[in-house]
C-alpha cells in the first residue's frame, strides 16, 4: 500500500509564505514524476507544479509561476512546495501527486493522491 501525506498548510496574510511538504510510504520501488494540484472552493482541482523523476524538469501553473518553487528528496520521497507572495486566490486545498511503481514487476507506475493540505491566504 502506498500513502502520500502532505503537511505544512495553514493561514497566513497576503505576501507571506509556506512551504508544503509531502511524504510517500509504503510499498515503493521506484517514484516518477511528483507534482501539486489544488482545489478552491466551488471550483475544479488544478494543476500548480510538476517535477521529473531527476528534478531537473519543472512545470508550473502561469498563475503561480515566479512566486512557488517545486523541489524533490528522493532519498527521502518527499516532494516540497515553496510558496511565496501568497494572493488571497492561492486559497485552495492543495493535493500531492505522485506516479509510483509499486513493485518492479510492474512495467508503469499507478497515480497517486495525498488527502489534502488547507492553505488559506487572508487579505
Amino acid at each position: 500500500q502506498v500513502q502520500l501525506v502532505e503537511s505544512g498548510g495553514g493561514l497566513v496574510q497576503a505576501g507571506g509564505s509556506l512551504r508544503l511538504s509531502c511524504a510517500a510510504s509504503g510499498s515503493i520501488f521506484s517514484i516518477n514524476a511528483m507534482g501539486w494540484y489544488r482545489q478552491a472552493p466551488g471550483k475544479e482541482r488544478e494543476f500548480v507544479a510538476a517535477i521529473s523523476w531527476s528534478g531537473g524538469n519543472t512545470y508550473y501553473a502561469d498563475s503561480v509561476k515566479g512566486r512557488f518553487t517545486i523541489s524533490r528528496d528522493n532519498a527521502k520521497n518527499t516532494v516540497d512546495l515553496q510558496m511565496n507572495s501568497l494572493k488571497p486566490e492561492d486559497t485552495a486545498v492543495y493535493y500531492c501527486n505522485a506516479d509510483i511503481r509499486s513493485s518492479r514487476l510492474l512495467r508503469v507506475g499507478m497515480d497517486y493522491w495525498g488527502k489534502g493540505t488547507l492553505v488559506t491566504v487572508s487579505l
